[in-house]
């Protein structure tokens, strides 16, 4: 197998498990959520720490230029703001004054009126904030008092941006709200370790990066921190995401736009209303929802993204894999999450599809994920990897081959019911698959029985097209305790002898009790 190389950290966090104030930041929001359901205070209170960070930003910046009004500056023309990338906030929006309100009745409508201004002000958040502040049902105290809360965080001032805290706070709470609200909340996020590990195997540096599905926009989030931790320039990619659900939908946008990420995202349904048709992207990273059976399928047999048959109108997974494979440059990489049926199955015609995706020679890498990895759903899954190209010249030629990878027995249990990989499990996996495709800094690759083979395309066909890793990377190796095999032999003989007759004793002292009590045999 490849020598693990190092790499480094992207971001301030490697992981949720490992999190500062954030966590205790959340205990004091959760508990002022009182009955109201997760998924409906989601969007109270990541709308509020939105609006505080662009307060903060805004309020730094004013501060800069009103001691700079003797030089010509203007502390409330917009355009100082805009040209250095920081948003407008008009004054009816700006934190000091929701804070002075906070405990006022009317302070619901304060806020939407808050989030209103900010979307006139600002054309690139039209549609995205949160405006129902103002609804009868929520409590307007517990609203004052998470404006308490939210107010003792700088979150967007430039030392806050530097650190990435409202990055930090944002996703944690998105897991945790995934976490609140099970399979439901689990759709628009996917766990930080598995897109990191996606990323990392990808090395998305430079050219056009496409997510189908984007959910809350994790995939070019991570995408972004991965091209700063390398060193290079966060402009050389550009972003595209789809995503159907509606306040998902803005909840990517903020997510992005808390970072100063510029990215196209749209919204629509991606099987039935593209909205990059014409997109040819150089990598594809993607968490489709698992195994979907009304997506609409029926109403799309002659699409021309079909190309390797058409998928079955009751299941989605293997049409979300030809979109991504219609959407690929002629040397594109995509690299998605799915159910780990899609290996194996034959049923509706998807073991035919397999078939054709594997007879062009395009599966470049299958990676077997553990359990409990996910939010959403227990539902065993696993990580493809798609190659347009094996044979050009950016890595080795590999045409002909599938790297297998078992990464089942990895991760580590973070609380009760959540598994994560660590950094240096990501590491060992993603260095893997680039010393397979021959990069050298990743070192020589060599086959691991129970972990990581390199199989030929003769191999995967004897195994009728499945691309299970079990099936190809073999049992793991047991060291070799030293112990002679006699004797070896001599004491598990001894201890099966003992174990019988403690057996047997047991036996005979059941037998005279139940004697004592009047059972005879």
């Amino acid at each position: 197998m490849a020598k693990t190389r190092k790499i480094q950290k992207m971001g301030t966090k490697d992981n949720g498990a490992n999190v500062g104030y954030e966590a205790q930041l959340w205990q004091m929001a959760d508990a002022l959520r009182g009955s109201m359901d997760a998924a409906e205070y989601k969007h109270v209170v990541l709308g509020l720490i939105f609006l505080k960070y662009i307060s903060d930003a805004f309020e730094e910046q004013h501060s800069m230029l009103e001691a700079e009004r003797s030089q010509g500056a203007d502390p409330e023309d917009p355009d100082e703001y805009r040209a250095v990338n920081i948003f407008w906030v008009p004054p009816e929006a700006r934190w000091p004054h929701l804070k002075a309100q906070a405990k006022q009745s009317t302070i619901g409508q304060l806020v939407d009126d808050a989030m209103t201004g900010i979307e006139r002000d600002n054309p690139s958040l039209k549609g995205v904030l949160p405006k129902d502040y103002a609804r009868p049902a929520l409590d307007k105290q517990r609203l004052g008092q998470i404006i308490d809360l939210i107010t003792n965080i700088r979150v967007g001032d430039r030392e806050a941006r530097s650190k990435d805290v409202l990055g930090r706070v944002y996703e944690y709470f998105l897991a945790q709200f995934a976490s609140a609200e099970g399979k439901k909340g689990g759709e628009f996020y996917t766990p930080r370790c598995v897109v990191r590990l996606l990323v990392e195997m990808l090395e998305p540096y430079k050219g056009r990066v496409y997510d189908p599905c984007c959910g809350s926009s994790g995939m070019f989030v991570q995408s972004e921190e991965f091209i700063a931790a390398h060193g290079g320039r966060i402009g050389d990619i550009s972003i595209y995401g789809q995503e159907s659900n509606y306040t998902t939908w803005r909840l990517a946008k903020m997510n992005l736009a808390i970072r100063g990420i510029d990215g196209q995202i749209a919204h629509g349904d991606t099987f039935h209303n593209d909205r990059f048709p014409d997109l040819k992207a150089d990598y594809i990273l993607a968490n489709p929802p698992f195994n979907v059976s009304d997506w609409g399928g029926e109403r799309l047999r002659e699409d021309k993204r079909w190309k390797y048959s058409v998928p079955p109108a009751g299941n989605a997974n293997f049409a979300w894999v030809q979109h991504m494979i219609h959407h690929l440059a002629p040397s594109g990489l995509a690299g998605f999450v799915l159910a780990n049926g899609s290996m194996s199955s034959n049923q509706s015609g998807e073991g035919e599809i397999r078939k054709g995706i594997i007879e062009a020679d395009l599966v470049d890498c299958m990676v077997a994920l553990p359990g409990q990895l996910f939010y959403s759903t227990q539902i065993p899954a696993c990580l493809w990897f798609l190659a347009r190209d094996k044979k050009n010249t950016r890595f080795r030629d590999r045409r002909g081959q599938v790297l297998f990878v078992d990464a089942r027995k990895l991760g580590v249990m973070v609380d009760r019911t959540h598994l994560e990989f660590t950094p240096e499990e990501i590491a060992r996996i993603a260095n893997t698959y680039h010393a397979w495709r021959g990069e050298k800094a990743a070192g020589e690759y060599e086959d691991t029985p129970g972990f990581c083979k390199s199989a030929m395309l003769d191999e995967i066909r004897k195994h009728g097209h499945v691309l299970t890793p079990g099936r190809y990377v073999g049992a793991e190796v047991q060291e070799d305790d030293g112990e002679p095999f006699e004797e070896k032999m001599r004491r598990l003989t001894d201890t099966l002898k003992e174990q019988s007759e403690q057996a047997a004793r047991l036996d005979q002292a059941i037998w005279a009790n139940l004697k004592e009590l009047g059972y005879g045999r």
